[in-house]
């Protein structure tokens, strides 16, 4: 049978998220879809949920795992020319998800597409500002840098054949991969239609470690950048500051103010000591990724399609 799309997932002991996805992506308008789910020696009930959903499992061993090479098994294994590639700890908000992550597909110059991100009730509030910032309601046909997120991203097979994604890197292979894209003239599109919830619960060491492991991928991937101490200090100041000012603009500073705090310093210490040099980054993708920018005031943009109602757990 032909599909129009393969969606591709990466999860580790992700049993507690993936009945919400598999929810969601029973319930899209879309339904020619395969999927297809990477499994890293997951110990729990990941790999049994995954196949009770009719997915079809890629396992490679926990020593291999890289999120490019995970992601090169899952796409080599897909029968369509279009992969959709989904965190295991998302769910999409609309029906019309996987439609809206395709659309701009029909022109062949596009190479990459990816979605508005939302945080859960977990989030902190710090991150929620970043997806306010990186995942705004205006959407990009054309976008003019080569920022994406493989949380929630769509990209051409055809040319993941000529160009596979990165498996040296230990995070942000989708940059990597979209900065090749881009070079070539391939359009990168950001649809904000094509909403998810991600959900983190994470603990500072948590975000200390993920922002650590950015940082050492973009020494790779731009080697001659530098992020000084200066820089560390300046953008968790600003950060911070606009965080704490947006917070008591929407009367939730008492009960946010000790996550922001936390959440942005290990934010810019963990980028800070994980990059130390990396390479010329310009200043759009600067902005996109670290300085402040208006607060987003938590309210869903309206949208004629009604979501999905999911189950309470």
């Amino acid at each position: 049978m032909t599909v129009s799309c393969s969606v591709i997932i990466r999860a580790y002991n992700e049993a507690q998220h993936l009945e919400k996805l598999f929810t969601g992506l029973a319930r899209q308008s879309l339904a020619d879809f395969e999927i297809i789910l990477v499994d890293s020696g997951s110990t729990d009930a990941t790999v049994e949920i995954a196949s009770r959903a009719g997915a079809r499992i890629v396992r490679i061993k926990p020593g291999e795992f890289t999120f490019g090479r995970s992601l090169n098994r899952g796409i080599a294994a897909a029968t369509a020319g279009l992969v959709v590639i989904a965190s295991a700890h998302v769910y999409p908000v609309y029906p019309d998800w996987l439609e809206r992550l395709l659309d701009p597909f029909s022109d062949p110059a596009t190479a990459v597409t990816y979605g508005k991100q939302r945080g859960g009730e977990t989030t902190q509030f710090s991150e929620e500002q970043i997806f306010f910032r990186w995942y705004p309601d205006e959407s990009q046909p054309r976008q003019p840098h080569p920022f994406c997120n493989n949380a929630n991203a769509a990209i051409r097979r055809s040319l993941w054949e000529k160009h596979a994604y990165d498996e040296s890197l230990p995070g942000l292979e989708d940059l990597a991969w979209a900065r090749w894209a881009f070079e070539q003239g391939q359009r990168i599109v950001y649809v904000p239609e094509a909403e998810i919830i991600h959900v983190h619960h994470e603990t500072p060491r948590g975000v200390y470690n993920r922002y650590r492991r950015e940082g050492m991928a973009f020494k790779q991937i731009y080697p001659q950048e530098q992020f000084h101490l200066a820089d560390f200090i300046r953008l968790f100041t600003g950060n911070a500051s606009s965080d704490l000012r947006e917070a008591a603009r929407q009367k939730r500073l008492a009960r946010s103010w000790r996550g922001i705090l936390w959440f942005r310093w290990m934010q810019f210490w963990g980028t800070y000591q994980g990059y130390r040099q990396s390479g010329p980054l310009t200043w759009q993708l600067k902005q996109a990724f670290y300085y402040p920018g208006q607060g987003g005031t938590g309210e869903a943009a309206r949208r004629e399609v009604a979501p999905i109602e999911y189950p309470e757990r």
